[in-house]
């Protein structure tokens, strides 16, 4: 007998008081999004009228409070303090992205982000060589943003435009931004044997690097359901925890620790902390302490932990499109797919697969829908044969692009296998983009789709019942 089955009311009270995180972390986030008081009062009523717990009204009404006026303070600080002319140092905070015909580069002057777009290709391959640390000497003018433009950008904390008259050399930042810079420029030499788009791909799926990912291949990704590939997500930390286990496996437990969240951190400044992997990295981080203290790691607990910290340290998060797919995917993925794949008992062992690519399609369907105006059909199926091979390239890729950028005669031997997997999946993309049908033929999909889950649930009445969720 398993323990779970051994203590289900353990079990049972385990789940009742993650389904209070994640109302909690729901609570936030309104408060956070609306920046209203309004939220955490009503939230704090309705725990009154179904708890007498004071200390459940109390964190509710504390952690809405605290959010919705984190908020107006971040929304407040996107006011820049100083416009007009400028001249001095400038530092480079992310890596320079191509945005049409133009280069957009995200950089901080005097504590403050200015967007600065770089036109020209001499200008412009410059510009891409510039790394996320790097400080450049500047001259030009700071302008204000439209409104429009600051509700596009605010997830970036950008405070307004810099048109510049002159760019200097960039310098090298500190000790943390050097070594990403290497360790960076070793992956790309490593991927760059590959072709073009492959080694963009490559990137992408290793550490979220998807500047080079041509137009077309970013929309045949997103018309697949693929896109969130390329987005550097908790299997990537998975991945690196599990090929640093044989040395955490030694350490002492607070040892341990220290160096899980050590490395965790490194990874998210290698990637380039974009939302989905701080995401995934708080993530880790709490499940590894929660270890040391031998507190519960449940999924969904640790999910909406993470989400309550992230937008109460940076409340502007809520306004940023990859942190909610990550979010709504992470929730599918851990919540939705393990309560659906015993009542798929039917499809046998493609039962938990397909829970899976369902539960992470519904997790991001209601970001998918506002932002893109749709929800890949097809990738329900595309990532049943994309994903497993998806893991081979982040779990195998980036000790290979490793080694083939340190080493590159043997870069032929130890890349091909990278090569041949990414054309893989992106011939899967190209195939689900052009089979993937447009409305209404794709919500018509969805229905039937979900009456044909509906008749295998209805079809495994046993297994349903006689699961643990």
């Amino acid at each position: 007998m398993t323990r779970a089955a051994a203590h289900p009311g353990a079990r049972g009270a385990r789940w009742s008081g993650s389904i209070g995180v994640v109302a909690v972390a729901c609570v936030v986030s309104v408060s956070v999004a609306t920046r209203s008081l309004w939220v955490p009062a009503a939230a704090v009523l309705a725990v009154a009228a179904t708890s007498r717990r004071f200390g459940a009204i109390t964190l509710v009404a504390l952690l809405g409070a605290a959010g919705a006026h984190r908020s107006d303070d971040a929304w407040e600080a996107l006011h820049p303090d100083r416009l007009g002319p400028f001249a001095g140092w400038a530092i480079v905070v992310d890596d320079p992205r191509r945005a049409g015909t133009a280069t957009n580069v995200l950089v901080e002057i005097e504590g403050e982000r200015f967007e600065l777009w770089v036109r020209g290709r001499a200008h412009q391959l410059r510009a891409r060589s510039w790394s996320g640390g790097d400080r450049i000497v500047v001259t030009g003018e700071r302008l204000a943003l439209d409104d429009a433009r600051i509700a596009r950008v605010a997830s970036r904390h950008v405070v307004g435009e810099f048109d510049a008259e002159w760019l200097g050399d960039a310098l090298d930042g500190g000790a943390l931004a050097r070594s990403s810079k290497r360790v960076r420029g070793v992956i790309e030499r490593g991927a760059s044997t590959l072709g073009t788009d492959q080694a963009a791909l490559t990137r992408g799926l290793v550490i979220g690097d998807d500047r080079d990912e041509s137009e077309e291949m970013v929309d045949r990704f997103r018309a697949s359901g693929l896109s969130h590939l390329t987005a550097v997500s908790g299997q990537n930390v998975a991945f690196v925890m599990a090929a640093a286990g044989p040395v955490l496996r030694r350490a002492p437990p607070l040892g341990r620790w220290a160096l899980s969240l050590g490395l965790i951190a490194w990874f998210v400044v290698v990637t380039r902390a974009e939302p989905s992997v701080v995401r995934a990295g708080v993530m880790a981080g709490l499940s590894a302490t929660a270890f040391v203290l031998g507190r519960p790691r449940q999924p969904v607990r640790l999910l909406a932990l993470a989400v309550i910290a992230l937008l109460l340290v940076d409340p502007l998060l809520a306004w940023s499109v990859g942190f909610w797919l990550s979010v709504g995917a992470t929730f599918g993925v851990t919540a939705i797919g393990p309560w659906l794949a015993p009542r798929l008992g039917a499809l046998g062992p493609l039962a938990m697969p397909m829970a899976i690519t369902i539960g992470a399609q519904l997790g991001v369907m209601v970001p998918s829908v506002l932002v893109f105006g749709r929800l890949s059909l097809v990738g329900t199926v595309a990532n049943l044969v994309a994903v497993p091979v998806a893991g081979f390239v982040m779990l195998y890729g980036l000790p290979a692009c490793l080694l083939a950028g340190a080493v590159p005669a043997v870069a032929p031997v130890v890349m091909a296998p990278v090569g041949a997997a990414v054309a893989w999946i992106d011939a899967v993309a190209t195939v689900g983009a052009a089979v993937e049908p447009g409305p209404p033929w794709s919500w018509l999909g969805w229905l039937i789709l979900a009456a044909a889950v509906g008749a295998l649930i209805r079809a495994q009445p046993r297994a349903a019942s006689g699961s643990v969720t």
